[in-house]
């Protein structure tokens, strides 16, 4: 059977355990509240009233790409399209596809930036595997306009945090909602988070400082999984109402 992405690659290996995905989309909780397309996620309303609800929606699309045979991984992507282009219908306009294009530059930015805090750093080759799974989920998605190749890509999602990020009103109403539905510790461990992955274009929009409270903890709490404490650490500080979903996320366990 042909298998979307290769059996062996590092991109399962990020996608298979929760931490790495919860750093994915801390990261990708914070750039999407300035991305100046959000407008769209809150036409349907989906995003601020349930937040967590739409993270783990999401995450259940890319973990079914990421694990799925060929045919069962475009028939997602396909099923992604549909659900967009539906909601373009509903408002009468297209969602550009630079913000498409933006959704999957951050897919391989925390990817890439995750698995770098938690695990180790990536060789070349592997970051290439990372942008080639993304890359053809875009070109599925009948996207324009998208480097071929790690490389290239790099100049070009600087482009991107240049030219289509702002702080708004929906960046400011997100971050309420975030701390809304996580409680004020859990957001704080939220910002803390996000400070470690986010890029620098991004830290400066939301006036994030350099250093955050979870870079000495990190160690720690590598070692904690050695010793299978993390499931413990992960059942304190994440909300109850999620605590099976989160453990799903764990296909591969160190």
């Amino acid at each position: 059977m042909e298998y979307f992405v290769d059996k062996k690659s590092v991109v399962r290996k990020i996608w298979g355990k929760s931490d790495t995905v919860l750093f994915i989309f801390a990261g990708a909780a914070a750039e999407f509240a300035l991305n100046k397309a959000v407008d769209w996620l809150y036409f349907t309303g989906k995003l601020p009233s349930d937040p967590l609800g739409r993270l783990f929606s999401t995450v259940g699309y890319a973990r079914k790409i990421v694990f799925s045979s060929m045919d069962e991984a475009n028939d997602a992507i396909d099923i992604m399209r549909k659900i967009h282009t539906g909601v373009e219908h509903k408002r009468g306009a297209a969602i550009p596809d630079w913000a498409y294009r933006d959704v999957l530059f951050m897919l391989i930015h925390y990817s890439i930036a995750a698995y770098e805090l938690l695990e180790r750093k990536l060789t070349d080759a592997e970051k290439e595997e990372v942008h080639n799974v993304f890359y053809r989920v875009g070109v599925r998605m009948g996207l324009e306009g998208l480097p071929s190749n790690y490389i290239e890509w790099l100049p070009v999602r600087n482009e991107h945090l240049n030219n289509d990020l702002k702080k708004s009103e929906y960046t400011n109403d997100l971050f309420k909602q975030y701390e809304k539905h996580l409680g004020t510790m859990r957001f704080m461990v939220l910002l803390e988070g996000q400070k470690t992955v986010v890029p620098e274009r991004v830290k400066e929009l939301l006036h994030f400082s350099d250093f955050s409270l979870l870079t000495p903890v990190v160690p720690m709490y590598k070692f904690s999984r050695m010793i299978k404490l993390d499931g413990l650490i992960k059942s304190i500080l994440l909300p109850s109402d999620y605590k099976a979903q989160i453990k799903e996320l764990d296909v591969y366990r160190v």
